[in-house]
C-alpha cells in the first residue's frame, strides 16, 4: 500500500511538466499545420497568377515572364524555409517529450524497487577506460541545450531572411555555419546565404556561396537546389550556354529531385 501511495504522489508531481510538454508539442503541430495551409493557399494563388500570365503571354516578353516566375519561386522558397524551421522545432519537441517519459519511467521503477531494463552508460573518469591513439578524451556529445541553441540560431537567421533583411541574414547564416559546422542545417544555411546575395544582386558572392555548398556538402539534399540557383544566376548574367549546361548537370546527377523537374521545364522553354 505504501508503495502505491508513493508512486501516486510522484505521478502527480510530474503531471504538470508532462502536460506542458504535450502543449508544446501540440503548439508545434498547430504551427506546422497552419504553415501547410498557407503553402496550399500560396500554391492556389500562384496557379491563378500563372493562369493570368498565360492569358497575357503574347503581350509579355520572355525575359519578363521568366522574371515573374522567379519571383513566384522565391516566395515559395521563403515559405519552404518557414516549414523547414517549424519541422525541425517539432522534431526537437517530440524528442524532448520522449526523453521526459523515459526518465519518468526510470524513476518510477527505482522507487518501486525495480531497475530499468537499460540505463545510460556510466561516465568515464579522466584517464580511465578506452583512449584514442593520442590518449585524448572522446568528443563531448551535444546536449539538449546545445541543440536548442542551434535551432534558435538557425531560426533567427531565417527570420531575417523572411523580413528581406538580406545583409543581416547573410551575417547570421555565416555565424551559424561557423558555430555549427557539423549541423544537419549547415548546408541549408549555405544555400540561403547564396539566395540572400542573389536578392542583393551580388551574383559573384551568390555563386561563391552555392559552389561552397557543393564542395562542402555534395551529398546534401540542397545540392540540386544550389545548382538550380547557379543556373538562374548564369541566365541572369546572360551566359545562356553555361546555364543550359548546369541544368543538364542537375538532370544527370539528381534525376529524381524536384530541382531536376524545374531544370527540364527551363530547358524546354529555352528550346522554343
Amino acid at each position: 500500500m505504501r508503495r502505491w501511495i508513493v508512486a501516486g504522489a510522484l505521478a502527480s508531481a510530474v503531471a504538470l511538466p508532462a502536460q506542458a510538454g504535450l502543449f508544446d508539442d501540440e503548439e508545434a503541430r498547430r504551427r506546422v499545420e497552419l504553415l501547410r495551409k498557407e503553402l496550399m493557399q500560396q500554391g492556389l494563388d500562384n496557379e491563378a497568377r500563372i493562369a493570368r500570365l498565360e492569358e497575357s503571354i503574347r503581350n509579355i516578353g520572355v525575359i519578363e515572364l521568366v522574371r515573374q516566375l522567379e519571383q513566384i519561386n522565391a516566395e515559395m522558397a521563403r515559405l519552404r524555409g518557414q516549414l523547414e524551421v517549424l519541422g525541425n522545432e517539432n522534431q526537437q519537441m517530440q524528442k524532448r517529450q520522449r526523453d521526459f517519459y523515459l526518465d519518468l519511467d526510470s524513476r518510477l521503477k527505482r522507487l518501486e524497487g525495480g531497475s530499468p531494463a537499460a540505463g545510460p552508460a556510466p561516465p568515464v573518469d579522466a584517464g580511465v577506460g578506452l583512449a584514442t591513439s593520442a590518449n585524448a578524451a572522446p568528443p563531448r556529445a551535444p546536449t539538449k541545450d546545445d541543440q536548442a541553441r542551434e535551432i534558435k540560431a538557425y531560426d533567427a537567421a531565417s527570420n531575417l531572411f523572411r523580413r528581406n533583411d538580406f545583409p543581416s541574414a547573410v551575417d547570421a547564416f555565416r555565424a551559424f555555419v561557423k558555430d555549427y559546422p557539423s549541423s544537419p542545417l549547415a548546408a541549408n544555411a549555405n544555400y540561403w546565404i547564396g539566395i540572400s546575395y542573389a536578392n542583393m544582386r551580388d551574383y559573384r558572392a551568390a555563386l561563391a556561396a552555392q559552389e561552397e555548398l557543393l564542395t562542402k556538402y555534395p551529398q546534401s539534399s540542397k545540392a540540386p537546389d544550389a545548382l538550380l540557383a547557379i543556373a538562374a544566376i548564369q541566365a541572369e548574367q546572360g551566359d545562356s550556354g553555361s546555364a543550359r549546361n548546369t541544368l543538364e548537370d542537375i538532370i544527370a546527377r539528381f534525376p529524381a529531385s524536384e530541382a531536376a523537374g524545374k531544370a527540364r521545364t527551363r530547358l524546354t522553354a529555352q528550346r522554343r
